[in-house]
């Protein structure tokens, strides 16, 4: 259910899991979830993903890890595939857009309900608040730079390792085991598709256009630094501005982030109709090959590289610096959530006094408040918000 509501961007995706997983279901506690936002931060790939990935890694192990895995990028990764068949087809897109009208401020409010529950447990001493202030701060300003996120935990952690406050080890806390296995297959991966892509590309293979997007959508699975604002421009600049690989139009482009804008699940699901687009010229069942390689290369990555460097994370705790680092970090993650939800409001329409503008702030404040103050689940918050834009 969480997987078919979950609208709005990792932000969002933030404040939901919030409600669904640590209030409702109780499947792990505030400060598990900050440690794993916290943490994703730090990783390239998709954030609110790699963040899923890890609470079925505590319920479950690695099977379930992977299975929430597949269950969280299967509906968004068809639908966009479906996409990248149809895209000639929809004339009635702008149509199609009034039903997500208000998703955006309902993301709103789902980040600030996150922001506040997390000010809550982190914000707790005037170092914390200048922390939490400057990462705000830094974070709205560098929205869009990709490496200001783990730059911003890194330096809030070395800021409270200053403290001569001592913090006790938890000897609670059990090692898990590393699975050497993980790191090993995703630089294995990304050797391997490097090789195949240059030497296809040298020696014109027939189907070197496979080989170069497998090689291109891993890459960016694991290189990418501030999720789908990132991945945006570099896609733009591979497939449609360098002609070489001007594999699909400016609009085309464009619509396909339009639309993974519009339906739930990652972001990063984009990469199916990127896929399905770039080889949409060689047939149908290639086509189908491209949705699938664009799904499993942009999330693969991420999955190898969260599995493999969180039991490291974990076992870590167990040294006084890193509990010191753990408060400022967290500090940061709290301004971040702030920076979010100021940065959305930015395209969000509520100091023009007309009619929409006081329906966006009704949502934003009737979001909050709900998730605050009642036990309404998330989904029905999020048909409520679909329902209006069809009728408003």
């Amino acid at each position: 259910m969480y997987t078919l509501s979950a609208f709005g961007g990792p932000q969002g995706h933030f404040g939901m899991m919030m409600k669904t997983f640590v209030e409702r279901r109780r499947d792990i506690t505030k400060e598990e979830l900050m440690d794993y936002i916290a943490f994703c931060q730090l990783l390239p790939g998709a954030t609110s993903t790699q963040t899923l990935t890890l609470i079925g890694y505590k319920r479950g192990g690695v099977p379930l890890a992977v299975l929430t895995l597949i269950i969280w990028i299967l509906p968004a990764s068809i639908l966009m595939g479906a996409f990248s068949f149809l895209v000639q087809y929809i004339n009635t897109y702008h149509v199609a857009l009034n039903l997500f009208s208000y998703v955006q401020p309902m993301a709103v409010g789902f980040i600030a309900f996150a922001a506040v529950r997390m000010f809550k447990i982190s914000i707790k001493s005037p170092i914390t608040y200048v922390i939490m202030l400057v990462g705000m701060i830094a974070t709205y300003l560098l929205f869009k730079t990709p490496w200001v996120f783990p730059i911003l935990i890194i330096l809030g952690g070395v800021v409270t390792n200053f403290s001569d406050k001592r913090i006790p080890e938890k000897e609670s806390i059990r090692p898990k085991q590393i699975k050497w296995t993980n790191i090993w297959l995703f630089v294995l991966l990304f050797l391997v598709l490097g090789i195949f892509s240059e030497t296809a590309r040298r020696h014109d293979w027939e189907n070197k256009r496979v080989y170069n997007f497998t090689e291109n959508i891993y890459r960016f699975g694991s290189l990418v630094f501030g999720g789908g604002d990132v991945l945006m421009p570099m896609m733009y600049e591979q497939y449609v501005v360098r002609k070489k690989t001007q594999y699909m139009s400016k609009e085309q482009y464009l619509t396909g982030w339009g639309l993974v804008r519009a339906i739930p699940g990652p972001v990063f699901s984009v990469a199916a109709y990127t896929g399905g687009m770039v080889l949409r010229e060689q047939g149908r069942s290639m086509q189908v090959l491209g949705c699938i390689i664009g799904c499993v290369g942009i999330f693969l990555p991420s999955a190898l590289l969260v599995l493999f460097f969180y039991p490291v994370w974990h076992n870590l705790k167990k040294y006084v610096v890193v509990f010191r680092a753990l408060e400022g970090i967290n500090a940061v993650v709290v301004g971040i959530m702030g920076a979010a939800s100021l940065y959305l409001l930015r395209d969000i329409s509520i100091t023009d006094f007309k009619t929409v503008s006081f329906i966006n702030i009704f949502v934003i404040a009737g979001t909050f408040v709900l998730l605050n103050f009642t036990k309404i689940r998330s989904p029905y918050i999020v048909m409520g918000c679909l329902l209006l834009g069809l009728v408003i």
